[in-house]
């Protein structure tokens, strides 16, 4: 398989990705934890770039250690989650930096493992990637009720005996997985928006909860593909066009549903009109 077909399976895997792990991310209102966490787990990729080891291991090991010391910090009293997700992103990425500086000679430059680079993606990133969304993919299916449960009434969801730690692990669990196998295509810092813009795009478009995730992976696979189409053809950065590909699409859903409101309040006035004027034409004839 040549490197461009590699790159459009990826970043396909990647668009069907969103709609899970985004979907999580913007019905639990995790966007700040998402972009955090990627940050964050900058220092875990630069240390296994170090020891020449596979960089998508260190930036997993270094994810699972500080969603536990995430986890800890947002138990401390008068500490919410995002405060927490803010000092957790600024020791993570600090961290990254300052380990970036002291090697020089890194075998990884370190643009790549911000921005990313789809054009350099592995067989062993494509099968991560597809590993994560039938894992994903199957705990989302059978924790959707309770998810949407808990994030939209949580004082109910405990009330009906319900136990919120579970729900927390799988959707922590499935957001940490998706953020570090969108790294090698998309780097730090664009991979949030890969995987939040499809599904924030999809949410403003349908009004079904459960049509969410759907809706959002078609949109990241045209998101993705477009992007990489525009950059082989105008010979840019393929992270950079991929984000504003998919910017540019969540724009497009805002606007068609502005006008979709639009055209619907205008067609109630007009039957509300049509509605007066037969009163008042049945009345003047009595």
């Amino acid at each position: 398989m040549s490197y461009l077909a590699t790159a459009a399976l990826e970043l396909a895997l990647l668009g069907i990705l969103s709609g899970i792990a985004g979907t999580l991310i913007v019905l639990r209102r995790r966007s700040f934890f998402a972009v955090a966490l990627s940050h964050a787990t900058f220092p875990g990729g630069v240390v296994f770039a170090v020891l020449g080891w596979n960089l998508l291991l260190g930036q997993a090991l270094f994810a699972f250690v500080l969603v536990l010391l995430m986890t800890l910090l947002s138990r401390l009293p008068g500490q919410g989650r995002q405060v927490t997700s803010g000092i957790v992103l600024s020791f993570g990425f600090a961290l990254g930096t300052l380990l970036a500086s002291l090697n020089p000679g890194l075998g990884v430059p370190v643009d790549a493992l911000l921005v990313g680079s789809p054009l350099s993606v592995t067989a062993g990133d494509v099968a991560a990637t597809a590993a994560v969304i039938v894992v994903g993919g199957g705990l989302l299916l059978v924790s959707w009720r309770r998810i949407v449960f808990h994030a939209f009434d949580p004082v109910g969801f405990t009330a009906s005996g319900y136990r919120a730690w579970p729900v927390e692990v799988v959707v922590t669990g499935v957001i940490a997985a998706a953020v570090v196998v969108a790294m090698p295509a998309v780097g730090a810092i664009l991979g949030v928006a890969v995987l939040i813009a499809p599904a924030a795009a999809a949410r403003v478009l349908v009004r079904r909860l459960e049509w969410i995730p759907v809706v959002s992976a078609v949109i990241g696979v045209a998101g993705g593909l477009i992007g990489l189409w525009v950059s082989r053809e105008f010979g840019v950065a393929a992270g950079g066009a991929i984000g504003l590909v998919l910017t540019g699409l969540f724009a497009l859903a805002f606007g068609v549903r502005r006008l979709a409101e639009f055209v619907a309040g205008l067609t109630a006035a007009g039957g509300a009109r049509a509605t007066v004027g037969s009163g008042i034409g049945v009345g003047g004839g009595a």
